[in-house]
């Protein structure tokens, strides 16, 4: 397929908080941002939450996989198969994520998918980045820095995800082209909904704290929170990345506190892992604009907009969509794969040069 013009791309996103799939439509040449298409949205019931929880950590041959991966292809054929598209840029599940070590893992094919839903899937977005030496992740910063220029900045300003995991992308909207060195840095701030998440899910059946209720009636143990930022990724120069369950041991630490005091604590560690990644910003950022589920707890945001010293907002402040900004960046990704652009570079993964990551399907298997 050749990208002579926009194209109508979708792209998928299962995240790590586990609630389901994101998809969105996206018009886009791989370099600017034309419009924004519809979206939609397919929940895992609990049932398939515990499938994919299972296989949290595995690697590919593990037991739990084959089951996982067939899920995360059906959830996503269920859903993609509602759009029409000229393309399909594929996430898949992140089940694991080792740079350095094993490299990372995301459950899902993107063959299957072609084959189902009769169109070009690109997937495997992280492997290439990894091979070379990066982090593989945060993938969404070239995205980031193509809707800087589609709200019309010209200063310095940052992209939050409050994913289960919590990444900044710091994006100079002056520069030329996202991978010149000074246009993005990106980074893995620290846990964010992840441990919120699971504290909710195995004290009080629930899947988050709504709007941050619960931490709102607690008090944080400032001594969990400061042994927290003394662990070693926080001293780490970016870029940097971390596995959903990197800080696991945080549900431990705050075990023998009351629930609500467990949620605040965790909380404002999320806060805190943010605030301390803000001293990594070449300069700092005008503002901070905050996608994922996390932008909807209120006590996060206040904890956020207080420590940051700069406005903190939904990015629907500026006319985007904080709950489809990382299926559209697939989107946007995956055109950039086909036109043979990078997708990452050295400040945004670590990756040794500029590189394009991502394998190409075909309906045909060709």
């Amino acid at each position: 397929m050749k990208i002579t013009g926009p194209v109508r791309a979708l792209g998928a996103m299962s995240g790590t908080s586990l609630d389901g799939v994101d998809a969105a439509a996206l018009l886009t040449d791989g370099v600017d941002i034309f419009g924004f298409g519809e979206a939609g949205y397919r929940a895992y019931d609990e049932t398939e939450r515990a499938v994919l929880r299972t296989a949290l950590g595995c690697w590919p041959g593990e037991p739990a996989v084959e089951a996982a991966a067939e899920l995360v292809e059906t959830a996503h054929a269920e859903l993609l198969a509602r759009f029409d598209a000229d393309l399909v840029g594929f996430h898949g599940q992140t089940l694991a994520h080792d740079p350095g070590g094993r490299g990372t893992h995301q459950a899902g094919s993107g063959e299957v998918l072609a084959a189902v839903l009769g169109v070009p899937v690109v997937w495997d977005f992280r492997s290439a980045d990894v091979e070379m030496g990066g982090q593989g992740a945060p993938l969404a910063p070239f995205f980031h820095f193509a809707c800087a220029r589609w709200i019309g900045a010209t200063e310095p300003l940052a992209f939050l995800n409050l994913g289960g995991v919590g990444n900044l992308t710091w994006v100079d909207p002056a520069r030329a082209v996202p991978e010149e060195p000074g246009a993005c840095l990106a980074f893995d701030t620290g846990p964010a909904n992840a441990p919120i998440d699971d504290l909710m899910h195995a004290r009080l059946g629930r899947d988050c704290d709504r709007d941050g209720a619960l931490a709102a009636q607690g008090w944080v143990d400032q001594a969990i929170v400061a042994r927290f930022l003394q662990d070693g990724h926080f001293l780490k120069i970016p870029p940097k990345s971390l596995d959903r369950n990197g800080f696991a041991g945080l549900i431990g630490a705050v075990a023998g506190l009351s629930d609500a005091d467990a949620a605040a604590t965790l909380t404002a560690a999320a806060v805190a892992a943010v605030a301390s990644g803000k001293q990594y910003c070449p300069v700092p950022p005008g503002r901070v604009l905050v996608s994922g589920g996390g932008r909807r707890n209120r006590t996060l945001m206040s904890g956020l907009g207080a420590a940051l010293g700069c406005p903190v907002e939904p990015v629907e402040a500026l006319g985007l969509d904080g709950d489809m900004l990382e299926a559209q960046a697939f989107a946007y990704l995956a055109v950039r794969v086909l036109r043979g652009l990078p997708t990452s570079c050295p400040s945004t993964t670590g990756v040794a040069a500029a590189v394009g990551g991502g394998r190409i399907a075909s309906p045909g298997g060709a």
